[in-house]
């Protein structure tokens, strides 16, 4: 059986004053283009139609909107003290060896120094193992390329923190 109608959490989001809801969405995403963007789309009949606006303001924003979006996040394996977000999403660093977090680190940093910005991934459910491969392999990309992963890998980041901004209970 489907249902037809609003689920809650979307229900309340889509009632939030425009104040509360560019704060919701900012814990979502740092762009502030996107959080415009999505706050011009509500409201969402469907949980599908709120991940189309966030893909759909995802594909827009220029370089300067990727980089105000990315600053929201911290290095892969150093969540920010107080970001459960960045801690959950990033679970897979947390058993891992102090080598590979000193790997880890030094990867980073590489990366940071050739991109000018934090490593970005879609850290969840991904091993630590994975996060290193992961970053080891993207950082020969050419910077036009790697701003494009960032951006799909950004899209999907959104998608899961819009999942649980919509599931939570009042």
């Amino acid at each position: 059986m489907t249902s037809t109608s609003t689920p809650p959490g979307l229900a309340r989001f889509n009632t939030l004053d425009e104040h509360a809801a560019l704060a919701a969405l900012h814990e979502v995403c740092a762009s502030s283009a996107w959080a415009r963007r999505l706050l011009a789309a509500r409201p969402c009949a469907t949980v599908e139609d709120l991940y189309a606006a966030s893909d759909a303001a995802m594909a827009e924003l220029t370089a300067e909107d990727l980089a105000e979006a990315m600053a929201g996040h911290p290095p892969i394996g150093r969540p920010k003290p107080g970001d459960p977000a960045s801690a959950r999403e990033q679970r897979g660093m947390a058993g891992a060896s102090e080598e590979l977090k000193a790997e880890m680190l030094e990867l980073n940093l590489a990366y940071q120094e050739r991109f000018g910005h934090v490593f970005l991934i879609c850290a969840t459910g991904r091993t630590g193992e994975q996060m290193r491969d992961a970053v080891k392999e993207r950082i020969g990309n050419a910077p036009e390329q790697e701003r494009e992963i960032v951006r799909t890998e950004l899209g999907k980041i959104n998608r899961i923190r819009l999942a649980r901004l919509v599931e939570e209970e009042a």
